[in-house]
């Protein structure tokens, strides 16, 4: 097994330039197509600071931030889901699995609805919370939901399977009391968060692209240094422990880092379904028997299918577009079932 372990496939060069390509080829799309019909020419020449106030508008203060904040949040929610399927070696596993997801929901509703009361004229509020706190409020919603279920699940020594199963109960009742309060004491920003519950990336920015970014660099600088970790957490902890790992730590970072990305990624596009779950599969089965490849890949098709998750959205809904939420979920849910029939 030590030798199975230390090595490492050659990667191919078609591999690196397949996906580069792919993945250019989704953003040219995302930015040549969209509601308004804007010639290539035009295009080309608003992308290099010349064209229009219009054209310019349109491309580089609206299709550019909400493009790069889908990649990035893509990258996000492949990662996390690609990290909690293999430390708790649960091929079902992502963000809305182990309650992060819930948790930033939970947050952000209760930020939306109090903020709304706080701001009212003449409730005479010493301070009143700006909107734009929303996607930091949901990543501490996430990370605080996932540290919740690490805690119950290492306090009474529970296995991989327990704290899937742990998730998905914590996830349920925190998804219960967002809904209720819903139900209960609608506001007036009741469809901002119908929003951002069906995960959007409309009207997105480039203060969004730079709240994710720094969360994405520190994740991948991360990610090289756990690799080996990661492949170890594949086993049992008897067999992982044998090779020297610290099982309880390394689980404990790679559970830590996953809720961070998927919670930052929720708290700015909202909890974007089936992406977690589907493109770390895909992945595995596009690199066959070359497991050094899955990591790279799930990073490149995280950004693919939201790119063109939600270019679809947008041409298939025009003005009123179709969330990307709902993309992923119509077009995961043919995937899942493959998925199933495949791992049963």
């Amino acid at each position: 097994m030590n030798t199975v372990l230390a090595r490492r496939p050659t990667v191919p060069l078609w591999f690196w330039l397949g996906s580069i390509f792919f993945c250019f080829l989704s953003v040219l799309l995302s930015v040549f197509l969209g509601v308004a019909d804007i010639p290539p020419a035009d295009v080309i020449e608003a992308l290099s600071g010349r064209g229009t106030a219009q054209a310019h508008s349109i491309i580089v203060d609206i299709r550019l931030p909400r493009i790069v904040t889908g990649i990035l949040a893509g990258i996000h929610f492949a990662i996390a889901g690609l990290l909690l399927q293999t430390i708790t070696r649960n091929p079902l596993a992502d963000p809305s699995i182990m309650g992060i997801s819930q948790g930033a929901t939970l947050s952000v509703t209760l930020f939306l609805l109090f903020t709304v009361y706080l701001q009212e004229p003449g409730s005479n509020t010493l301070f009143a919370l700006p909107l734009e706190w929303l996607p930091l409020v949901g990543m501490a919603g996430g990370v605080i939901a996932g540290g919740t279920i690490y805690a119950l699940a290492f306090r009474r020594d529970l296995g991989p399977m327990r704290i899937t199963l742990c998730g998905i109960a914590v996830g349920a009742v925190l998804h219960a009391l967002a809904i209720g309060l819903i139900a209960g004491w609608g506001s007036a920003r009741i469809e901002v968060l119908l929003e951002w519950l069906s995960g959007s990336l409309y009207a997105r920015t480039w203060k969004h692209a730079l709240f994710l970014s720094p969360f994405t660099f520190v994740g991948l600088l991360a990610l090289p240094v756990f690799q080996r970790p990661l492949e170890l957490l594949r086993f049992d902890a008897p067999v992982a422990q044998s090779f020297g790992l610290s099982y309880q730590r390394q689980f404990s970072i790679g559970l830590f880092l996953s809720c961070v990305l998927a919670a930052s990624a929720v708290g700015v596009v909202g909890p974007i379904v089936f992406v977690g779950l589907i493109v770390p599969h895909l992945a595995r089965y596009f690199c066959s028997r070359h497991t050094a490849l899955v990591l790279p890949l799930t990073l490149t098709l995280g950004a693919i299918v939201i790119t063109l998750g939600d270019l679809a959205g947008r041409l298939v809904g025009q003005v009123e577009e179709i969330p990307i939420g709902v993309v992923t979920a119509i077009c995961g849910v043919p995937v899942l079932i493959a998925l199933l029939r495949r791992i049963s």
